[in-house]
């Protein structure tokens, strides 16, 4: 169940929202649900004009969050509207439905950490193609993101890199030499 709506992601259909989500060929949403300002998405390399490319078979899509407020439901409401484009939702069986929860709550989980442990996030940046989903976090932050050890189910906060752990194949952090800040990156699997 998210923890943004009252709603499993599913339940509804693509929400209205201002982060650039449409598909190719559709144009992009010019405003957030709330009326807010749109937040900005950079230029994306094949000329889309909506934040989604194709690069190498994947699909791309790109939320700027620098200077936005509410980053983590803006970036689990981007998600799920690609998570609709891509064909992830509406799921048709339990385990699709749990695997895109699965990447909402690790969207989540990075977007939160960006917001607690650096300078808050820069960009979303999702990539699919037919086999897995990797999510992609950039802030400006030098601490290395770790799961907590020994991790206790019981004590409050530091659940985040945990559970990023539990649910990806993988994940990782990317620095670019003489560059400040840091790509905190995590892939799922898509749904059978």
């Amino acid at each position: 169940m998210s923890t943004t709506r009252p709603y499993s992601p599913g339940d509804r259909g693509p929400e209205p929202s201002g982060a650039s989500g449409a598909s190719e060929g559709e144009a992009p949403a010019t405003g957030a649900a709330t009326g807010a300002a749109a937040p900005s998405v950079p230029p994306v390399p094949s000329g889309a004009a909506d934040g989604t490319s194709q690069a190498r078979g994947r699909q791309v899509r790109r939320l700027r969050l620098e200077g936005e407020s509410g980053v983590v439901p803006l970036a689990r409401d981007f998600t799920r509207q690609a998570l609709y484009a891509w064909g992830w939702l509406p799921a048709a069986t339990a385990d699709q439905r749990a695997a895109a929860e699965d990447v909402l709550l690790v969207v989540s989980e990075l977007v939160t950490n960006a917001c607690l442990h650096a300078e808050g996030p820069d960009e979303l940046r999702l990539a699919c193609d037919n086999k897995v989903i990797r999510l992609e976090v950039s802030d400006r932050g030098a601490g290395q993101p770790a799961p907590r050890t020994p991790h206790r189910a019981g004590r409050p906060g530091g659940h985040g890199m945990f559970i990023v752990q539990r649910l990806c194949l993988d994940w990782g952090v990317l620095r670019a030499p003489g560059t400040p800040g840091k790509t905190v990156w995590a892939e799922l699997g898509a749904p059978a």
